[in-house]
Protein backbone atom coordinates (compact mmCIF):
# COMPACT_ATOMS: atom_id res chain seq x y z
CA UNK A 1 0.00 0.00 0.00
CA UNK A 2 1.30 3.43 -0.90
CA UNK A 3 1.47 5.64 2.17
CA UNK A 4 1.34 9.45 2.16
CA UNK A 5 4.75 11.06 2.55
CA UNK A 6 4.81 13.69 5.28
CA UNK A 7 6.08 17.04 4.07
CA UNK A 8 8.20 19.74 5.66
CA UNK A 9 6.37 21.24 8.64
CA UNK A 10 4.91 18.00 9.95
CA UNK A 11 5.98 17.70 13.63
CA UNK A 12 6.93 14.01 13.30
CA UNK A 13 9.82 15.04 11.02
CA UNK A 14 11.43 16.89 13.94
CA UNK A 15 11.10 14.16 16.58
CA UNK A 16 13.92 11.89 17.68
CA UNK A 17 12.50 8.46 16.86
CA UNK A 18 12.18 5.56 19.29
CA UNK A 19 13.59 2.04 19.11
CA UNK A 20 11.21 -0.80 18.30
CA UNK A 21 11.14 -4.52 19.07
CA UNK A 22 10.52 -7.52 16.82
CA UNK A 23 6.94 -7.47 18.13
CA UNK A 24 6.21 -4.09 16.54
CA UNK A 25 2.71 -4.48 15.01
CA UNK A 26 2.65 -5.38 11.30
CA UNK A 27 6.37 -4.67 10.87
CA UNK A 28 6.81 -6.73 7.68
CA UNK A 29 3.79 -5.04 6.12
CA UNK A 30 5.11 -1.61 7.13
CA UNK A 31 8.50 -2.34 5.55
CA UNK A 32 6.83 -3.55 2.34
CA UNK A 33 4.64 -0.44 2.28
CA UNK A 34 7.65 1.82 2.82
CA UNK A 35 9.49 0.28 -0.14
CA UNK A 36 6.35 0.56 -2.30
CA UNK A 37 5.85 4.19 -1.24
CA UNK A 38 9.50 5.00 -1.95
CA UNK A 39 9.40 3.38 -5.41
CA UNK A 40 6.15 5.19 -6.26
CA UNK A 41 7.88 8.50 -5.50
CA UNK A 42 11.08 7.54 -7.38
CA UNK A 43 13.10 7.68 -4.18
CA UNK A 44 16.10 5.65 -3.07
CA UNK A 45 15.55 5.98 0.68
CA UNK A 46 12.65 6.49 3.07
CA UNK A 47 12.55 6.81 6.86
CA UNK A 48 9.59 5.97 9.10
CA UNK A 49 9.07 9.61 10.20
CA UNK A 50 8.45 10.43 6.53
CA UNK A 51 5.35 8.23 6.69
CA UNK A 52 4.26 9.62 10.05
CA UNK A 53 5.86 7.13 12.45
CA UNK A 54 8.41 8.20 15.08
CA UNK A 55 10.27 4.88 15.07
CA UNK A 56 13.91 4.11 14.26
CA UNK A 57 13.46 2.47 10.87
CA UNK A 58 14.53 3.35 7.36
CA UNK A 59 14.85 1.59 4.03
CA UNK A 60 17.28 2.15 1.17
CA UNK A 61 17.42 0.67 -2.33
CA UNK A 62 20.14 1.93 -4.67
CA UNK A 63 19.36 -0.63 -7.37
CA UNK A 64 17.48 1.94 -9.53
CA UNK A 65 20.83 3.75 -9.97
CA UNK A 66 22.73 0.58 -10.99
CA UNK A 67 22.47 1.18 -14.73
CA UNK A 68 24.82 4.16 -14.38
CA UNK A 69 26.60 2.94 -11.25
CA UNK A 70 26.92 -0.91 -11.32
CA UNK A 71 28.35 -0.95 -7.77
CA UNK A 72 24.90 0.03 -6.45
CA UNK A 73 23.25 -3.14 -7.83
CA UNK A 74 21.62 -5.23 -5.14
CA UNK A 75 22.03 -2.65 -2.36
CA UNK A 76 18.58 -2.97 -0.79
CA UNK A 77 18.53 -2.79 3.00
CA UNK A 78 16.30 -2.30 6.00
CA UNK A 79 17.83 -0.50 8.99
CA UNK A 80 16.05 -0.91 12.34
CA UNK A 81 17.23 0.81 15.55
CA UNK A 82 20.38 2.06 13.81
CA UNK A 83 23.16 3.96 15.55
CA UNK A 84 25.98 5.62 13.65
CA UNK A 85 28.96 4.78 15.82
CA UNK A 86 31.57 6.74 13.89
CA UNK A 87 31.80 9.24 11.03
CA UNK A 88 35.25 9.80 9.54
CA UNK A 89 37.09 10.83 6.45
CA UNK A 90 37.05 13.80 4.17
CA UNK A 91 34.09 16.17 4.18
CA UNK A 92 32.35 15.85 0.81
CA UNK A 93 29.77 18.26 -0.56
CA UNK A 94 27.10 16.80 -2.88
CA UNK A 95 23.60 17.75 -3.93
CA UNK A 96 20.76 16.10 -2.00
CA UNK A 97 17.02 16.14 -2.25
CA UNK A 98 14.28 14.67 -0.08
CA UNK A 99 10.82 13.23 -0.67
CA UNK A 100 9.60 15.28 2.32
CA UNK A 101 10.91 18.50 0.78
CA UNK A 102 9.95 18.16 -2.90
CA UNK A 103 11.39 20.54 -5.45
CA UNK A 104 14.37 21.58 -3.35
CA UNK A 105 17.89 20.26 -3.90
CA UNK A 106 20.91 21.66 -2.11
CA UNK A 107 24.59 20.85 -1.61
CA UNK A 108 25.17 19.17 1.74
CA UNK A 109 28.49 18.45 3.44
CA UNK A 110 28.91 14.99 4.96
CA UNK A 111 31.79 12.86 6.12
CA UNK A 112 32.66 10.23 3.55
CA UNK A 113 32.82 7.18 5.88
CA UNK A 114 30.57 5.80 8.60
CA UNK A 115 30.29 2.81 10.88
CA UNK A 116 26.73 1.84 11.75
CA UNK A 117 25.14 -0.74 14.02
CA UNK A 118 21.56 -1.86 13.36
CA UNK A 119 19.26 -4.84 13.11
CA UNK A 120 17.67 -5.92 9.86
CA UNK A 121 14.04 -6.92 9.24
CA UNK A 122 14.74 -10.33 10.88
CA UNK A 123 16.31 -8.58 13.90
CA UNK A 124 19.76 -9.92 13.04
CA UNK A 125 22.42 -7.54 14.36
CA UNK A 126 24.91 -5.88 11.99
CA UNK A 127 27.99 -3.73 12.52
CA UNK A 128 29.08 -2.37 9.12
CA UNK A 129 31.19 0.31 7.51
CA UNK A 130 30.21 2.30 4.44
CA UNK A 131 31.79 5.02 2.38
CA UNK A 132 31.06 7.27 -0.61
CA UNK A 133 27.45 7.46 -1.78
CA UNK A 134 26.40 4.50 0.39
CA UNK A 135 27.46 6.43 3.51
CA UNK A 136 25.74 9.61 2.27
CA UNK A 137 22.39 7.86 1.71
CA UNK A 138 22.53 6.18 5.10
CA UNK A 139 23.43 9.46 6.83
CA UNK A 140 20.55 11.26 5.09
CA UNK A 141 17.99 8.67 6.23
CA UNK A 142 19.60 8.41 9.66
CA UNK A 143 19.18 12.16 10.10
CA UNK A 144 15.42 11.68 9.63
CA UNK A 145 15.19 9.40 12.67
CA UNK A 146 17.16 12.00 14.63
CA UNK A 147 14.69 14.77 13.68
CA UNK A 148 17.14 16.42 11.27
CA UNK A 149 16.41 17.47 7.67
CA UNK A 150 19.05 18.03 5.01
CA UNK A 151 18.12 21.72 4.85
CA UNK A 152 19.41 22.03 8.43
CA UNK A 153 22.90 21.40 7.04
CA UNK A 154 22.98 24.14 4.41
CA UNK A 155 24.31 27.67 4.74
CA UNK A 156 22.23 30.57 6.04
CA UNK A 157 22.32 32.22 2.63
CA UNK A 158 20.98 29.08 0.92
CA UNK A 159 18.24 28.82 3.59
CA UNK A 160 17.18 32.39 2.81
CA UNK A 161 17.03 31.55 -0.90
CA UNK A 162 14.65 28.62 -0.34
CA UNK A 163 12.59 30.28 2.41
CA UNK A 164 9.64 31.13 0.13
CA UNK A 165 9.45 27.53 -1.14
CA UNK A 166 9.43 26.24 2.44
CA UNK A 167 6.78 28.78 3.43
CA UNK A 168 4.60 27.65 0.52
CA UNK A 169 5.05 24.05 1.67
CA UNK A 170 3.84 25.04 5.15
CA UNK A 171 0.77 26.60 3.53
CA UNK A 172 0.04 23.41 1.61
CA UNK A 173 1.06 24.94 -1.72
CA UNK A 174 3.20 22.17 -3.14
CA UNK A 175 3.00 20.44 -6.48
CA UNK A 176 3.89 16.82 -6.03
CA UNK A 177 3.17 13.81 -8.23
CA UNK A 178 3.09 11.37 -5.29
CA UNK A 179 0.72 11.13 -2.34
CA UNK A 180 1.67 13.51 0.48
CA UNK A 181 0.46 14.88 3.79
CA UNK A 182 1.23 18.54 4.18
CA UNK A 183 0.94 20.54 7.39
CA UNK A 184 -2.51 21.70 6.32
CA UNK A 185 -3.70 18.17 5.50
CA UNK A 186 -3.59 16.07 2.36
CA UNK A 187 -2.69 17.39 -1.05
Amino acid sequence: MILPIYLYGQPVLRKVAKDITAEYPNLKELIDNMFETMYNADGIGLAAPQVGLDIRLFVIDLDPLAEDKPEYAGFKKVFINPRIIESTGEIVKLEEGCLSIPGINENVEREEKIRIQYVDENFVAHDEEYDTFFARCIQHEYDHIEGILFIDKISGIRKQLIKSKLTNMLKGKTNCRYRVKAIGGKI
